[in-house]
């Protein structure tokens, strides 16, 4: 694969010995005037998490007034999914979980989704998985620049032309679909994204399975459905022969 001239392209990636515990992340950005910038930056009591997602708002924020499109490559399915799923149940939710616990680290959200927002103005920005250490340069380095300030080292960052950047940084990886997310606690269930309900064809989002059978209970022929992303949302839409109808907010 090869950068489209038009295209801003980004590599992030986050570290963290003992989860919580000393922590960095990395992130290289590649202009398409052939310009390479190397960011990073550590914490001494942090998480991974914080620390992946710290990565993307290194390079966006660094980004703030760029304009183009932007390409971000990363291996943490919680951010790509965080901020391309999750955040707008937070949102409607007053940053609450499904179950209705506080997010996790709601304040990185908070200010993720604000510079994705103000991108809309200065190009497309697209999501990607890599997969972590399968060989692709951009990975591979910002790997290497978030243990290290994970670990308190000096670190040079490159800062220049692309020319003189030591690393095939355009060999990028192909596409592949978004792997389920590991989660950290044995036995912890995924949250839901969302509850469906659906009487005569007029359909409700529910935030919790409790409100959702209240409505459908009862009901001669009458629908539901649990929910674990904005796009199963459409295809159970879909499934009930109702694309593209309005989800009423229960």
């Amino acid at each position: 694969m090869t950068l489209e001239f038009k295209d801003i392209l980004v590599f992030t990636d986050g570290a963290c010995s003992g989860n919580p515990g000393p922590g960095g992340w990395g992130a290289v950005v590649v202009l398409p005037e052939g310009i390479v910038h190397e960011l990073g930056d550590g914490d001494r009591s942090t998480t991974n998490n914080r620390m992946e997602i710290s990565g993307a708002l290194g390079a966006l924020s660094y980004l703030k007034s760029t304009p183009g499109d932007v390409r971000i490559y990363t291996d943490s399915t919680y951010v790509i999914r965080g901020i391309t799923q999750w955040v707008w149940g937070w949102k409607r939710n007053n940053w609450k979980t499904a179950e209705g616990n506080e997010v996790q680290n709601k304040d990185l959200w908070e200010e993720l989704s604000y510079l994705v927002y103000k991108r809309k103005g200065l190009g497309e920005l697209s999501w990607h998985y890599v997969r972590g250490h399968s060989g692709v340069p951009g990975n591979e380095r910002c790997d290497e620049i978030s243990v290290a300030f994970s670990k308190g080292q000096s670190f040079r960052l490159y800062h220049g032309p692309l020319l003189k950047y030591d690393l095939p940084i355009l060999d990028l990886p192909e596409p592949e679909g978004l792997p389920e997310m590991k989660s950290y606690n044995k036995g912890e269930k995924k949250a839901a994204y969302s509850y469906l309900s659906n009487i005569g064809g007029v359909v409700y989002r529910h935030k919790d399975w409790g409100s959702c059978e209240r409505r459908v209970k009862g009901q001669s022929g009458a629908k539901f459905k649990k929910t674990m992303s904005a796009s199963e949302e459409q295809e159970v839409l879909k499934s009930w022969g109702l694309a593209g109808a309005v989800i009423k907010e229960s």
